[in-house]
């Protein structure tokens, strides 16, 4: 398979894009290095089934190949970083987004959108275990907060 797969040069990006060339497939690494860092992925240079692309996935992506997949990682993740950069933050999770959609449904892709828990909602735990919902349920319509006493409530 074709893959391409934005937030290739930051750190959990850089991983899954090793991973993915380790199951055989094609990879097309884009990141606007705004946080990624090309040392991830110096050591595929030269890696006959990878290719970088750097471009700001705000802007639409002309590409002529076929795809299989597009996997969007790309936008701060850590605390720091989308702090110092809120509105690109927000614009690569929305108008990236929307970019990214639209060059999977040109291409006939499967489209993935991987993001941080922080959308979710301020954590009333730290750190999360894997089967905290957050304050937001993601696949419902309750809501969680915080009762007086400090204690959960939904409704």
């Amino acid at each position: 398979m074709t893959i391409l797969l934005t937030g290739a040069a930051g750190f959990v990006g850089s991983h899954v894009v090793d991973r993915l060339l380790a199951e055989g497939h094609r990879v097309i690494g884009v990141d606007n290095l705004s946080t990624g860092n090309l040392d991830n992925l110096r050591h595929l240079y030269r890696h006959p089934r990878f290719e970088f692309i750097e471009h700001d996935v705000c802007e639409p992506l002309m590409l002529k190949r076929s795809l299989d997949w597009v996997m969007h990682f790309a936008s701060p993740a850590s605390p720091p970083k989308y702090l110092e950069r809120p509105v690109e933050t927000m614009l690569v999770n929305s108008r990236g987004t929307y970019q990214l959609l639209e060059l999977a449904k040109g291409r006939g892709a499967a489209f993935f959108l991987a993001s941080t828990s922080e959308v979710y909602g301020d954590p009333l735990e730290h750190p999360q275990r894997e089967a905290y919902w957050g304050n937001v349920n993601p696949i419902g319509r309750a809501r969680c907060t915080t009762s007086r006493n400090g204690s959960p409530k939904v409704w």
